[in-house]
């Protein structure tokens, strides 16, 4: 499955033969430089672009075109180089038309690939504006191994920019030898396709094929094509627009579908003359069902932000149409007094209202349309992405194998309370989760009292725990526990009573000790096994499981040796499959000092109560995150823990 990264995350690479695909709105020029450990690149020797397309173990495109393949061969590297990066730059200024900034084109995408095809990594490089050049991404190697990080850093100055600041003594020089290259090639460069006609309505078209290897994507199967990670289909007029067609070959597009599956999305029922076309579950592009009702959630998500997006802004401009109405009646002191400068004012605020009416009369709209939407969505879940209340737990069995995602809570905006986007996290993990026990809210807010707080972020713990276990396969998921002073006993009492443990709660500095020099060994073997391209070579009997280590009431009972333990495992940890999940508070935490912030910053943070904490990227909104929560008297949790328990002891013979 394609890892879906995100600006500063990275993901283990076990192959040596790479290729980087990327796919862009426009012509641009895609480079590599080679780095030393620190990441200074030595000479323009160690640079491969259009005028020098190939280094050892490197080749690039050359010329400017919208799409591209770099070829690695990290086998092919020297010992001094310890980085690649993958550089992407618009042509200068007077190689032709064109964009002057990537703000101005649609986010580039970039992809690691194996020469089969298949998907290691994804990268959409968003939040850009100015920048005309830019790090995609990088090839790093630590403690013998490949990584890949996601960067996206720009750079306004363009190529000369960027290579300076990699440490090029001659960049200068070498940004006008590149861009010179490009503009003797630039004709020969492969143009952008056109953009796909956007849906006036409610109704989905049907879909282009699944891009395929050949066309500058990844489309394995069961895994999506090389779309933004939160956005994967075309949605309606007033939420966004469809993806662009990555395909820009000189022969015309070619269909790579498989005569006998179907991965377009079904077509809603018809709506009579007059009337918006009704919603429809699953209606987003994918190759399953699941995977249609996972786009279409994202889809949603995206459209809730654009719309409000469009509300806030509108807003605004009616604020400052006012403010600079009033500012000028009022620098004139003749209106000033009287009834003239009042008529005005009451013109303005007039004005004002108007507007703020007709934006808040489309934003009903469109969430009147979203909340449509929902209804019929939410029922239509699996159990992974629905809710503790959905009758979906009813009928749950053990799955046979794991979903594509699962659902961490819910998401809202307050100016559009009346709807919940799901939270939805791919699966395998690619971090580990941070329950906040700390205060949350304000100081008057209901939940201030400390121990309170403590208890809620152990349930929380506790229900996402349980959903792990339930959305895996039998035996491939297993839970441990360090409660080093016993304090999580009762809201633990789910997990312990039902048997899904493999053993009790570690407690006390010994515990601790014993259960995180265990998980510790687990991730140098495995990474040894994977450096030395022998995966089936660990011992016989081995647990490959995925693992889940929840940690309470951290820092107690952890000293130095434990903590950097605990590190480590966020760190590497989740590459190989162990995943740390702590109930901390961060402010008790801090006299750890620094210690401990390499270890926060690995963690996607989560509130046991409702809390803004969380922004998505296109528009940079608070989004209010709601933890799942299971309905009061519910016996569900308990109910799917049994099944789980069950099915592991069957698995265990």
């Amino acid at each position: 499955m394609t890892a879906e990264l995100v600006r500063g995350q990275n993901h283990p690479l076990a192959r040596s033969r790479l290729e980087i695909r990327v796919s862009a709105g426009t012509p641009v020029v895609a480079a590599a430089a080679l780095g030393d450990e620190n990441g200074r690149i030595h000479g323009a020797e160690w640079v491969a672009h259009p005028g020098a397309p190939t280094r050892p173990g490197l080749e690039v495109s050359r010329q400017a075109a919208a799409d591209h393949r770099l070829a690695v061969d990290l086998d092919a590297m020297t010992g001094a180089v310890h980085r690649v990066s993958v550089l992407l730059a618009l042509p200068a200024p007077g190689s032709g038309p064109g964009p002057a900034r990537f703000g101005a084109v649609a986010a580039p995408f970039v992809a690691v690939t194996g020469l089969d095809g298949s998907g290691i990594a994804g990268y959409t490089i968003t939040g850009l504006e100015t920048e005309s050049a830019l790090v995609a991404l990088e090839l790093y190697r630590r403690q013998g191994a490949w990584k890949v990080r996601a960067v996206g850093q720009g750079y306004a100055g363009g190529l000369a920019d960027l290579l300076t600041d990699q440490g090029l003594p001659e960049a200068v020089r070498l940004a006008g030898t590149i861009n010179e290259a490009v503009a003797r090639g630039l004709a020969r460069s492969v143009q952008a396709p056109p953009p796909r006609p956007v849906d006036g309505d409610r109704s989905r078209r049907p879909t282009t094929p699944t891009v395929g290897s050949d066309q500058g994507g990844t489309a394995a199967q069961g895994a999506p094509g090389p779309v933004p990670p939160l956005y994967a289909g075309p949605r309606p007029a007033y939420g966004g627009t469809g993806v662009a067609d990555p395909s820009a070959t000189t022969g015309g597009p070619i269909d790579y579908s498989h005569p006998g599956r179907r991965n377009s999305a079904p077509s809603p029922p018809t709506a009579p003359p007059g009337q918006p076309a009704q919603p429809v579950a699953g209606d987003a592009t994918g190759w399953s069902m699941e995977e249609r009702l996972y786009n279409q959630v994202w889809g949603m998500f995206e459209d809730l932000a654009r719309t409000t997006a469009a509300y806030r802004s509108a807003v605004d401009f009616a604020e400052s149409r006012m403010d600079k109405e009033l500012e000028q009646t009022l620098s004139d002191p003749r209106s000033r007094i009287g009834g003239q400068g009042d008529a005005v004012r009451e013109a303005a605020r007039a004005r004002h209202a108007q507007l703020v009416d007709q934006a808040r009369e489309v934003l009903d709209r469109d969430l009147a349309r979203l909340v449509a939407e929902a209804d019929v969505v939410e029922p239509a879940l699996p159990p992974a992405l629905a809710r503790w209340d959905n009758p979906a737990w009813h009928a749950y069995r053990v799955p046979v194998e794991m979903p594509m995602a699962l659902r961490l809570g819910d998401l809202r905006l307050p100016e559009a309370d009346r709807i919940r986007i799901p939270m939805l996290l791919r699966l395998p993990l690619e971090r580990g989760l941070w329950i906040d026990s700390g205060r949350a809210g304000p100081a008057d807010g209901p939940f201030t009292d400390s121990h309170d707080m403590r208890r809620l972020a152990m349930e929380t713990a506790v229900t996402h725990a349980a959903r792990l276990l339930a959305v895996h396969p039998a035996g491939e998921f297993t839970v441990h526990v360090v409660d080093p002073a016993g304090s999580g006993a009762q809201p633990l009492a789910p997990l312990t009573r039902s048997g899904v443990l493999t053993a009790p709660p570690a407690q006390g500095a010994t515990g601790v000790a014993e259960v995180l020099g265990r998980l510790t060994q687990r991730v140098d073997l495995v990474q040894m096994a994977l450096r030395g391209g022998a995966p089936d070579a660990l011992p016989p009997g081995f647990d490959t499981s995925q693992h889940l280590l929840i940690v309470n009431d951290f820092p107690h009972g952890f000293d130095d040796r434990a903590v950097n333990q605990l590190r480590y495992l966020a760190d590497e940890g989740p590459s190989v499959g162990v995943h740390p999940m702590m109930v901390a508070d961060r402010e008790e935490s801090a006299g750890h000092g620094p210690l401990l912030d390499p270890l926060w910053r690995s963690l996607l943070r989560l509130t046991p109560v409702p809390d803004d904490h969380l922004a998505d990227p296109w528009v940079g909104h608070a989004w209010t995150y709601e933890p799942p929560l299971v309905p009061p008297g519910s016996q569900v949790l308990h109910q799917v823990l049994t099944q789980v328990a069950a099915a592991r002891r069957s698995w265990d013979r």
